[in-house]
């Protein structure tokens, strides 16, 4: 082996980073811990935690555009459908075009919807008391994670 072969060979090593200690494999099952945390509290209102990002949201800001849904909650339009198609079915969501451009589509909470979202207010602080994190850590965590994800983002723009 040449030394410069060599060399990099070391350098490669060093930068070697053990599996448990990796980010990705860390923030994989962090995700998978705290939607099996959600799980039980949503099975018992009929919910998946797709269903329940889609219903706090709408809950907290009203009426938003499909595209605007998806926006806030990092989903693909090819997921995003069939979500709302099933909380339209259930009676929870409901979908009309805008009267302002009609290739845009609203939705938002039926009075079922929104007496649901009502009810689920409490999920998110019975999970932070799982974390055993307080709110305040909890929402420097939320900090962390989200200029994490602008980072990743503005990453694979370039």
């Amino acid at each position: 082996m040449h030394q410069t072969d060599e060399a990099a060979t070391q350098t490669a090593e060093a930068h070697v980073i053990p599996l448990r200690e990796m980010l990705c494999l860390a923030l994989h099952r962090a995700s998978r811990a705290m939607t099996a945390q959600y799980r039980p509290l949503l099975a018992a209102h009929g919910i998946t935690y797709p269903q329940y990002l889609v219903i706090a949201l709408l809950h907290q800001e009203g009426t938003l555009t499909v595209g605007g849904v998806g926006d806030e909650l990092g989903l693909e339009s090819s997921t995003l459908s069939p979500l709302l198609s099933r909380l339209a079915e259930r009676g929870l969501v409901t979908r009309t075009r805008s009267t302002d451009d009609e290739r845009r589509v609203e939705v938002s909470l039926t009075a079922e919807g929104r007496e649901l979202g009502e009810q689920l207010e409490v999920v998110p602080f019975q999970v932070c008391q799982a974390t055993g994190l307080t709110p305040t850590q909890a929402r420097e965590v939320v900090a962390q994670l989200s200029g994490l994800v602008d980072q990743l983002e503005r990453a694979a723009a370039v």
